[in-house]
């Protein structure tokens, strides 16, 4: 009896064949260049996070621990340029640029400027901080808007208090703080009574439980919205 084949069971024609044995010989080398390439562009990616980035990363993170020491004590002047033996903010970030601590040093960075009244390199170092960590990139933006708001840029500190309060719109605690900035700004520097009016009820809406929904139903009985329970 003759062997039957499953009819799910192909094979190349002569045909197909000689068209993938022509193809591999007009493209083999340059499929193999370019297969090697890959290979030793991951590996070389391998060795720069193992041998190179990682070393450097840790160096980092541990020049940092003086510098957020001094920090926290409000040495301002030491934490940014450091003691002599040990480095300061802006130290760690030339030195180790590209670095998730060198990033963290320009937040750190723009709030030491921001207290010694540069705002100007306050601006500077927090506009360069970026980060996944919601409550503080929201905290970067709330301190933007006070640096612009201190050099007169007032547009700029008003969107940068807005994007505080609204980045991290979970947080219950912070947000209602920062959108109330933004509408007391809106309000009381900028007299601009429709934008502050809109922010104002934004709060009521969002966080209808906080302080700041409190206060802010008294601002807008000031500015004749509806009357004040009190």
């Amino acid at each position: 009896m003759a062997e039957q084949k499953s009819p799910l069971t192909t094979e190349p024609t002569p045909g197909v064949l000689s068209k993938l044995q022509s193809f591999w010989a007009a493209y083999s080398k340059p499929l193999s260049i370019v297969s090697l390439v890959l290979v030793l562009a991951i590996a070389g990616w391998f060795a720069y996070q193992e041998l190179y980035q990682q070393p450097r990363e840790a160096k980092a993170r541990e020049a940092m621990f003086r510098a957020e020491e001094y920090y926290r004590k409000d040495s301002v002047s030491l934490a940014l340029n450091g003691d002599g033996q040990n480095q300061g903010f802006i130290k760690i970030i030339s030195r180790f640029s590209g670095t998730d601590a060198a990033n963290l040093a320009s937040f750190y960075a723009g709030s030491c400027y921001l207290k010694l009244g540069e705002n100007a390199k306050a601006i500077e170092y927090l506009e360069k901080f970026s980060t996944s960590s919601k409550g503080v990139q929201a905290r970067a933006y709330k301190l933007l808007g006070d640096a612009y708001g201190d050099s007169g840029k007032n547009k700029e500190a008003l969107d940068a208090y807005k994007k505080a309060a609204r980045h991290f719109e979970k947080d219950e605690v912070n947000s209602p703080e920062y959108l109330f900035m933004a509408a007391y700004f809106a309000d009381q520097v900028l007299n601009d009574s429709k934008e502050a009016i809109a922010l104002y009820e934004e709060i009521r809406e969002k966080y209808p439980r906080s302080q700041q929904s409190y206060d802010a139903e008294k601002y807008l009985a000031r500015l004749g919205v509806y009357q004040s329970a009190n």
